[in-house]
């Protein structure tokens, strides 16, 4: 009996239908009369997933008994007696009880197939054992039940089974899912947008991939070099010009107007390891292709236009972009390009574009090959060698005669030594002062400079061709070896410095020491100046000594732009350096644009802050605190009139408009020294661990009398205990709920609530208000900010901003959610005490503004 198949349905959170779906095929598949059973299914008291196991045979589960409840588990051994077609079995990833057959269930689906017993199961993205992390990360919470991937890779099928964030949640607000007492709790935590959007992405790239995968290994199967279009990839051929930078553009624009498009850019270098591109420029386009969503890709070919074309088909190209060939005119004489041959040899399966840019017919501009570095000593030798070497030789052979033949290899050997020593020149020198002996010394007639036998002219002539091809050949390697040598140098230091940027190393004097060192210098500096004819000044240096005042004081210097030059001193350099020199140049210019960005961008910054803050204040003043002023002042001339008897009500509603007002003035005045404070920085929290529901309670001490009976408290005294100053914590939260009373429906209730996740403690203050849109979210939390229609001397605005600046002053945050149902939900995340309390001095709490009375008062 062969092995049963496994078909899979994945869902990125519970409630998305795959128990549905499950027991839906299997209703299929027994309506068709396969012989299927449900070995296990969870229906949560979901009606309409409990009406589809109405008709399906269940086998009876096996119930054990584990700390001092009975749990049903599937009974594996009942379904292998039963020994169905199918079977349905729910919850792949879910832990079997203690002492049952398997200690995962997963383990019991793999004992169903291979008993040869088709199964049908369930789970969820979250349940991927190499997503733990991940999910843990966006969650929060670590799950413990988990499946290896490659069991749910080995599957037969496996299908997605998708619902919008937006959709869930209303299923869930609906009651769909979980019991009315879970719904708030659950939409609160693990079904929030932000949790159920990332892990519905995650589960449709997880398929994706699976799909991309069996697409792939179909084509390796069956052979499939066709291209075919199941998605735009869209293939960017490069040269190392800086053209490239427009083709990878053009294609990323190509892609996004496809779904799912892909860029793939390649260059394609010799087989030799050699290039003539430049690295720098290399570096430069496989940035841009990446931070354009791409992928760079480096392939070796001595052939560009067919290694292009076996790169496309190997990756399912669909389109192929090419620029204009740079070459010249007359070059086209030596062949056709690489443009007209890829989309001569393309075929009908791919399409080519050729891109115009601005270097067409500009010619390649290929760097000219340098010269091998080596040494005078080496030079010298190679020379002696090849002009004195045969006049020595010459001399030693008038002593012995061992023919023509022999001589013409000896001088041959002399001349392979001094290309060996000192290069072509001095290998050529060698080859013409060799033939010249050889025809007067040895070739018939002797002593005179002509030859008698024409076989000793063919003779002398191939000798000289040898050793000419000889000493180019050795010429040749040489040089390659010196510059494959200096090339993976230049790589070395290109990868360095392309490898600060991405680790964000800014630091300008680092820069230039990593110059110096390299080039093994005295020191480097940047200069600049303002203009032509300005004075240079010096924006960094490295290394001891006196700084250069010039650039033409350096011993080198390089120029970046018209008004700016990296100047070093020591020794003088060679050109071949310069190219590398110049990426350095160009980098440290960066790095100083960069630093005085953002030191323009902070003072700007602080300046707008500040007019903004400096304007809000001013506004506040001129209403928010006139007016109480103007009502406690009018009071107080009121009891003080002479012509008016007051009554004792009257002076009683009068005494209490001044308490009012002058609570309210004290209230603005509090909260704005406590803005000021924070936006100078010079709150200090005295950090401590503390019970949430110490502090909790003391922060309604606020709350008008008429609306304490409206705030309902439910904060567990089982929680863990945070670590937070209790004075700042407490006036946030007083802040919090304050805000929630005073926008909330008369009658209506709020909320204050506290639940530990992971490693940190939230605090819920939820109201039935009218709620804040999406985008207005973060604007509440800015000073002076009044949202919607709120009236003026209803506050200045600074309650909530202070709420949030002693929350990150604790390292907690403050962010605004909405409530099920309507309303705002403001969250403080606080973070939970690492140790026991006893484990921990007692501090003081952080000193506040204001008299003790009020730091439970009331947010504006």
């Amino acid at each position: 009996m062969g092995r049963g198949t496994l078909r899979i349905y994945l869902g990125a959170a519970p409630g998305v239908g795959k128990t549905y779906a499950m027991l839906s095929e299997a209703g299929r598949r027994l309506a068709r009369g396969t012989d299927c059973v449900v070995g296990h299914a969870e229906h949560h008291g979901r009606p309409r997933t409990e009406a589809l196991l109405r008709g399906l045979e269940v086998v009876p589960p096996r119930e054990l008994e584990h700390r001092g409840a009975v749990r049903a588990e599937m009974d594996v051994e009942a379904v292998l007696r039963r020994a169905p077609a199918v079977a349905v079995v729910d919850e792949l990833a879910h832990t079997n009880v203690p002492g049952s057959r398997n200690a995962k269930r997963w383990q019991d689906v793999e004992e169903l197939l291979a008993a040869g017993i088709d199964v049908v199961s369930t789970v969820n993205i979250q349940h991927l054992e190499s997503l733990g992390d991940v999910v843990e990360s966006i969650t929060g919470v670590r799950q413990r039940e988990t499946v290896p991937d490659e069991f749910v890779r080995r599957a037969d099928q496996v299908e997605l089974v998708d619902m919008s964030p937006q959709a869930l949640r209303r299923r869930m607000a609906h009651g769909n899912i979980y019991q009315p007492d879970k719904v708030d709790a659950a939409l609160s935590h693990h079904f929030r947008p932000g949790n159920l959007t990332a892990l519905r992405e995650l589960a449709l790239l997880w398929v994706a991939d699976r799909v991309d995968e069996h697409l792939t290994r179909y084509r390796s199967e069956h052979r499939v070099s066709a291209i075919w279009g199941s998605r735009e990839r869209i293939l960017v051929g490069l040269t190392g010009g800086p053209e490239g930078r427009t083709l990878i553009r053009r294609a990323a624009r190509l892609a996004e107007k496809g779904a799912g498009g892909e860029v793939l850019a390649v260059y394609v270098a010799r087989s030799d390891g050699l290039t003539s591109a430049s690295p720098k420029e290399l570096a430069v386009q496989r940035t841009l292709v990446e931070d354009l969503g791409g992928t760079f890709h480096h392939v070796v070919g001595d052939d560009v236009p067919a290694a292009l074309l076996d790169f496309a088909r190997g990756a399912n190209a669909t389109q192929i972009v090419l620029g204009s060939s740079r070459r010249k005119t007359w070059q086209y004489v030596l062949g056709p390009g690489v443009g007209t041959l890829v989309a001569r040899d393309c075929g009908p399966d791919l399409d080519v574009h050729i891109v115009t840019h601005e270097e067409v017919a500009k010619g390649r501009g290929l760097p000219a090959a340098r010269g091998a570095r080596l040494g005078r000593a080496r030079i010298v030798a190679g020379w002696a060698t090849g002009v004195a070497g045969p006049a020595l030789l010459a001399l030693l052979l008038v002593t012995v005669d061992p023919g023509l033949a022999n001589d013409m290899l000896l001088f041959l050997a002399l001349t392979v030594a001094a290309a060996l020593l000192g290069g072509l020149l001095p290998a050529l020198a060698s080859a013409a002062v060799g033939s010249v002996l050889l025809n007067y010394f040895y070739a018939p007639p002797l002593h005179r400079f002509t030859i008698a036998d024409p076989r000793n002219i063919v003779g002398i002539l191939i000798f000289v061709g040898v050793a000419v091809a000889v000493a180019a050949v050795v010429d040749l390697a040489a040089r390659r070896t010196d510059q494959a040598a200096r090339l993976r140098a230049e790589s070395e230091i290109l990868s360095f410095l392309a490898g600060s940027v991405l680790r964000g190393e800014t630091s300008l004097e680092a820069l230039l020491e990593r110059v110096r060192e390299t080039f093994a210098m005295e020191s480097a500096a940047l200069l600049e100046r303002a203009g032509d004819v300005a004075p240079w000044t010096c924006a960094g240096a490295a290394g001891p000594g006196a700084r250069v005042a010039r650039p033409e004081e350096a011993d080198v210097d390089v120029p970046v732009g018209d008004h700016m030059a990296l100047a070093l001193s020591g020794r003088v350099l060679p050109a071949s350096d310069r190219r590398v020199l110049a990426a350095f140049a160009a980098q440290a210019a960066v790095v100083l644009d960069r630093q005085r960005l953002r030191q323009a961008a902070e003072e700007a910054r602080t300046l707008a802050e500040g007019n903004r803050i400096r304007t809000a204040l001013l506004a506040a003043v001129s209403h928010d605190l006139r007016t109480p002023l103007a009502g406690i002042k009018a009071a107080v001339s009121s009891l003080r009139a002479d012509d008016v008897a007051w009554s004792e009500e009257d002076r009683a509603e009068l005494l209490e408009g001044i308490e009012d007002g002058a609570d309210r003035l004290d209230h603005l005045i509090g909260n704005l020294l406590d803005m000021s404070r924070l936006q100078t920085g010079t709150v200090t929290p005295l950090i401590r661990e503390i019970d949430v529901d110490e502090v909790v309670p003391r922060a309604l001490g606020g709350v008008p009398e008429d609306r304490v009976g409206l705030v309902e408290l439910d904060v567990p005294e089982t929680l863990p205990m945070v670590a937070v100053d209790p004075g700042l914590l407490e006036r946030s939260v007083a802040n919090l709920v304050e805000n929630a009373v005073k926008h909330g429906p008369p009658g209506t209730r709020v909320l204050v609530a506290a639940s530990a996740l992971a490693d940190r403690v939230e605090v819920r203050v939820v109201d039935r208000g009218p709620g804040v849109p999406d985008e207005a979210k973060d604007r509440i939390f800015e000073p002076f900010q009044r949202y919607g229609d709120a009236p003026r001397g209803s506050g200045v605005g600074l309650g909530l901003a202070v709420a949030r600046g002693f929350a990150e002053a604790m390292g907690g945050t403050l962010t605004a959610e909405d409530t099920p149902g309507g309303g705002l939900t403001m969250v403080l995340t606080l973070r939970a005490a690492p140790r026991p309390a006893e484990d921990v001095p007692a501090a003081a709490p952080a000193v506040l503004t204001g008299p003790p009375a009020l730091h439970g008062r009331k947010a504006s």
